[in-house]
Protein backbone atom coordinates (compact mmCIF):
# COMPACT_ATOMS: atom_id res chain seq x y z
CA UNK A 1 0.00 0.00 0.00
CA UNK A 2 1.29 3.36 -0.80
CA UNK A 3 0.35 6.71 0.27
CA UNK A 4 0.97 10.21 -0.89
CA UNK A 5 2.43 12.07 1.90
CA UNK A 6 2.75 16.24 1.83
CA UNK A 7 5.93 18.07 0.79
CA UNK A 8 5.01 19.78 4.79
CA UNK A 9 5.22 16.47 6.57
CA UNK A 10 7.85 15.32 4.96
CA UNK A 11 10.15 18.59 5.61
CA UNK A 12 7.98 17.99 9.14
CA UNK A 13 9.94 14.38 9.70
CA UNK A 14 13.08 15.85 8.27
CA UNK A 15 13.46 18.33 11.08
CA UNK A 16 12.60 16.21 13.76
CA UNK A 17 15.14 13.73 12.84
CA UNK A 18 18.03 16.18 12.70
CA UNK A 19 17.07 17.50 16.00
CA UNK A 20 17.31 14.37 17.67
CA UNK A 21 20.73 13.94 15.84
CA UNK A 22 21.94 16.76 16.99
CA UNK A 23 20.46 15.75 20.67
CA UNK A 24 22.05 12.31 19.82
CA UNK A 25 25.68 13.91 19.26
CA UNK A 26 25.98 16.31 21.58
CA UNK A 27 25.21 13.50 24.18
CA UNK A 28 27.69 11.14 22.36
CA UNK A 29 30.28 14.45 22.41
CA UNK A 30 29.49 14.76 26.15
CA UNK A 31 30.00 10.88 27.05
CA UNK A 32 26.58 10.29 27.87
CA UNK A 33 23.50 8.12 26.79
CA UNK A 34 20.77 9.92 25.10
CA UNK A 35 18.51 9.04 28.62
CA UNK A 36 21.38 9.59 30.90
CA UNK A 37 21.30 13.42 29.58
CA UNK A 38 17.23 13.90 29.18
CA UNK A 39 17.19 12.79 32.90
CA UNK A 40 19.99 14.75 33.67
CA UNK A 41 18.35 18.00 31.81
CA UNK A 42 15.40 17.29 33.81
CA UNK A 43 16.42 17.68 36.99
CA UNK A 44 18.85 20.59 35.97
CA UNK A 45 15.69 22.12 34.71
CA UNK A 46 13.13 21.41 37.66
CA UNK A 47 16.07 21.86 40.60
CA UNK A 48 17.18 19.39 43.45
CA UNK A 49 14.07 16.81 44.56
CA UNK A 50 12.38 16.26 40.81
CA UNK A 51 10.13 13.86 41.48
CA UNK A 52 10.55 10.96 39.11
CA UNK A 53 6.98 11.56 37.13
CA UNK A 54 7.99 15.24 36.49
CA UNK A 55 11.55 13.46 34.94
CA UNK A 56 9.03 11.27 32.90
CA UNK A 57 6.83 14.38 31.54
CA UNK A 58 10.09 16.44 30.48
CA UNK A 59 12.27 13.61 29.48
CA UNK A 60 9.47 12.08 27.30
CA UNK A 61 11.05 8.60 27.91
CA UNK A 62 9.36 5.00 28.51
CA UNK A 63 9.21 4.48 32.07
CA UNK A 64 11.37 1.28 31.89
CA UNK A 65 14.15 3.44 30.15
CA UNK A 66 13.93 5.96 32.43
CA UNK A 67 14.87 3.63 35.56
CA UNK A 68 17.42 1.85 33.80
CA UNK A 69 19.20 5.42 33.12
CA UNK A 70 18.48 6.90 36.51
CA UNK A 71 19.89 3.36 38.12
CA UNK A 72 23.08 3.63 35.81
CA UNK A 73 23.36 6.78 37.24
CA UNK A 74 22.83 6.07 40.98
CA UNK A 75 25.05 3.31 40.49
CA UNK A 76 27.71 5.72 38.96
CA UNK A 77 27.19 7.95 41.88
CA UNK A 78 25.81 10.78 39.81
CA UNK A 79 22.16 11.13 41.93
CA UNK A 80 20.49 9.36 44.38
CA UNK A 81 16.94 8.85 44.96
CA UNK A 82 14.78 9.28 48.43
CA UNK A 83 11.33 8.99 49.00
CA UNK A 84 9.19 12.15 50.43
CA UNK A 85 6.50 11.09 52.53
CA UNK A 86 3.95 9.34 50.55
CA UNK A 87 5.72 6.46 48.10
CA UNK A 88 6.77 9.04 45.62
CA UNK A 89 10.28 9.07 45.33
CA UNK A 90 12.54 12.42 43.85
CA UNK A 91 16.09 12.74 42.33
CA UNK A 92 19.02 14.48 43.97
CA UNK A 93 22.14 15.61 42.19
CA UNK A 94 25.20 14.05 44.08
CA UNK A 95 28.14 16.41 44.19
CA UNK A 96 29.39 14.33 41.20
CA UNK A 97 26.67 14.69 39.47
CA UNK A 98 26.12 18.32 39.92
CA UNK A 99 29.82 18.97 38.54
CA UNK A 100 28.78 16.30 35.18
CA UNK A 101 26.00 18.41 34.75
CA UNK A 102 27.42 21.68 34.84
CA UNK A 103 30.36 20.42 32.35
CA UNK A 104 27.56 18.84 30.59
CA UNK A 105 23.35 19.68 30.12
CA UNK A 106 23.97 23.26 31.94
CA UNK A 107 26.54 24.03 29.50
CA UNK A 108 23.73 23.14 26.20
CA UNK A 109 21.23 25.02 28.21
CA UNK A 110 22.97 28.29 28.34
CA UNK A 111 23.82 27.30 24.37
CA UNK A 112 19.79 26.91 23.69
CA UNK A 113 19.22 29.68 25.91
CA UNK A 114 21.61 32.11 23.65
CA UNK A 115 19.57 30.83 20.76
CA UNK A 116 16.26 31.52 22.18
CA UNK A 117 17.50 35.16 22.78
CA UNK A 118 18.16 35.75 19.25
CA UNK A 119 14.43 35.24 18.45
CA UNK A 120 11.84 37.91 19.02
CA UNK A 121 9.10 37.40 21.36
CA UNK A 122 6.48 37.07 18.26
CA UNK A 123 9.04 34.70 16.97
CA UNK A 124 9.41 32.66 20.34
CA UNK A 125 5.41 33.16 21.25
CA UNK A 126 4.37 31.96 17.50
CA UNK A 127 6.82 28.77 17.92
CA UNK A 128 5.13 27.94 21.04
CA UNK A 129 1.66 28.44 20.13
CA UNK A 130 2.39 26.49 16.74
CA UNK A 131 3.83 23.78 18.57
CA UNK A 132 1.68 23.50 21.32
CA UNK A 133 -1.11 23.12 19.22
CA UNK A 134 0.84 20.56 17.11
CA UNK A 135 1.10 18.54 20.41
CA UNK A 136 -2.63 19.22 21.26
CA UNK A 137 -3.36 17.80 17.92
CA UNK A 138 -1.38 14.69 17.94
CA UNK A 139 -2.59 13.48 21.21
CA UNK A 140 -6.19 13.52 19.96
CA UNK A 141 -4.82 12.28 16.74
CA UNK A 142 -3.12 9.04 19.02
CA UNK A 143 -6.03 8.53 20.84
CA UNK A 144 -8.50 8.13 18.17
CA UNK A 145 -5.68 5.84 16.41
CA UNK A 146 -5.46 3.89 19.43
CA UNK A 147 -9.11 3.25 19.82
CA UNK A 148 -9.38 2.07 16.37
CA UNK A 149 -6.87 -0.56 17.11
CA UNK A 150 -8.74 -1.37 20.06
CA UNK A 151 -11.88 -2.11 17.91
CA UNK A 152 -10.23 -4.00 15.73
Amino acid sequence: MQIKISGELKRWNYLIGESEAVYHGIATDMGLSNSSMMILYAVCCEGEGCSLKKILLLSGLPKQTANSALRKLEAEGMLYLESDKGKHKKVFLSDEGRKLSEATVMRLMQKEDEILAKWSEIELNMYNSLTERYLTDIKKAAAELAEEYRKG
